[in-house]
């Protein structure tokens, strides 16, 4: 594989302190007088699947434009292409074992990477089907299990969300949504929160002992947003969500209660925390990987 260097010539910062719209509230997590600010800039790419290495310090993301690659982002508007032709990995989440996870959606897989610093040291097929229909996000609980999105976007027949166990083996939990997208369970390990792309919210169900999920629940659904797609989410130190979509970066309680917007301009595909402290929040969203300093750490 060829590492290559990508790099534009600006960073963007914004001009003013981040406003959502007036009958929304800045979440009470942003860091006071926090600016959305661009750490990358590439036109006609759509960015998705950040994560953030804690032992390298780096913003891996997902790049869909002529080729579907992985990033690193490297700082001052450089990126370096850590893994190119992916097949389509789109998802990405860091392991219990600090390895990135990866959703192929185009090669029907489950994939697992250990870091290295021209490209993956280690890769490894955690699950090959053919008969998916393109794996999108994932997540690892707490016991290890992973549960991955598997959404049918043309026919909305055959979605799912799988539970994927350490052993090889990927039963269906959840056939009641239209077109599953982004995926979290909580710290405790109790609770999955799915987005629904079609139905444009964002749902809960409770996790039993077995790793089986009880009946679902709408969870969330702000009623005066952009009606944009609901895509992927994270969790802070506190339990609270960060919910990409719906005009920005929704932050929620545990219990449902709304604590504001974070308005993006772009459309934002997903979220996660990162920094040398845990306090900055990275978000992947058309052209642009934006980050925002916070309150409050992510959840590891």
């Amino acid at each position: 594989m060829t590492t290559r260097i990508l790099c534009l010539s600006v960073l963007l910062i914004c001009q003013s302190a981040i406003q959502a719209d007036e009958k929304t509230a800045m979440p009470s997590t942003v860091a006071d007088g926090a600016r959305l600010v661009a750490e990358y800039v590439s036109p006609k790419v759509f960015f998705e699947g950040p994560t953030w290495d804690p032992k390298g310090k780096k913003l891996y993301v997902t790049a869909f434009g002529k080729t579907t690659d992985i990033l690193r982002l490297e700082g001052d508007n450089k990126a370096t292409v850590w893994l190119e032709k992916t097949e389509g990995v789109n998802g990405t989440y860091l392991s219990r074992d600090g390895r990135l996870l990866g959703a192929q959606a185009f090669g029907h897989r489950v994939m697992s990477y250990a870091f290295g610093n021209k490209g993956p040291s280690d890769t490894r097929v955690l699950l090959f089907d053919k008969k998916r229909n393109q794996p999108n996000d994932l997540c690892q609980a707490p016991n290890g299990d992973i549960y991955f999105t598997d959404p049918d976007f043309d026919k909305r027949k055959t979605s799912a969300v799988y539970r994927l166990t350490p052993d090889g083996k990927a039963t269906k939990v959840i056939t009641d949504m239209p077109v599953p997208n982004g995926i979290k369970t909580s710290r405790d390990g109790k609770t999955l929160y799915v987005s629904d792309s079609f139905r444009m919210l964002w749902r809960s169900y409770p996790i039993k002992d077995d790793g089986t999920v009880g009946a679902g629940k709408d969870f969330f659904n702000p009623q005066k947003a952009p009606m944009k797609e609901p895509d992927g989410l994270c969790l802070d130190e506190k339990d609270n969500l960060d919910f990409s979509g719906r005009g920005g970066v929704w932050v929620v309680q545990p219990d449902g209660k709304e604590l504001g917007l974070i308005a993006i301009p772009e459309f934002c595909s997903n979220v996660t925390f990162g920094g040398d402290d845990g306090k900055t929040l990275y978000m992947t969203c058309q052209d642009k990987v934006y980050s925002l300093r916070m309150k409050v750490r992510g959840e590891r």
